[in-house]
């Protein structure tokens, strides 16, 4: 018996439980009533859970990046720092690209980028609203992450 079958154990029987014994072990889990009756979010949750008591939750710098994940969704970003895409350029760097003969400069802000006099979220935006058709913005501005082995 290796040390992962209790757990593995535990986890599979998660299936064979009604929704009212996987209730009972939330409670036993979290020490708080289940907040559904959702079998596949319960069985998730507590499937998580158990993993997490055995081995270990995320680390101080995964929960922090988590919470800055939270509160930009929430769009109640109280803290200082903010979750920068690092394929961003550094502001104030101008990106050039040319599009049906016309070249295009974008400029980028620490919120967002700035083109033909408006401000927008995101460079997919701005590729928008230069070709009329949806891309990836990083890789209509030449901005994607290098593959190992390139140069």
């Amino acid at each position: 018996m290796t040390t992962h079958e209790p757990i593995l154990a535990r986890l599979s029987a998660l299936k064979a439980m009604s929704v009212k014994d996987l209730k009972a072990e939330w409670q036993v889990l979290f020490n708080a009533p289940a907040p559904n009756n959702s079998r596949g979010f319960l069985e998730g949750r507590l499937a998580y859970r158990i993993q997490e008591l055995t081995y270990g939750g995320p680390d101080k710098q995964t929960r922090r990046m988590l919470d800055l994940l939270a509160d930009e969704v929430d769009g109640t970003l109280t803290r200082k720092a903010q979750i920068a895409d690092p394929r961003n350029p550094v502001v104030g760097t101008k990106l050039i690209r040319e599009w049906d003969g016309v070249a295009h400069t974008v400029t980028v802000l620490k919120d967002g980028f700035e083109w033909g006099g408006r401000r927008y979220k995101s460079l997919s935006a701005v590729a928008r609203a230069i070709t009329g058709t949806r891309w990836n913005g990083y890789r209509f501005f030449g901005l994607r992450e290098r593959k190992r082995g390139e140069a």
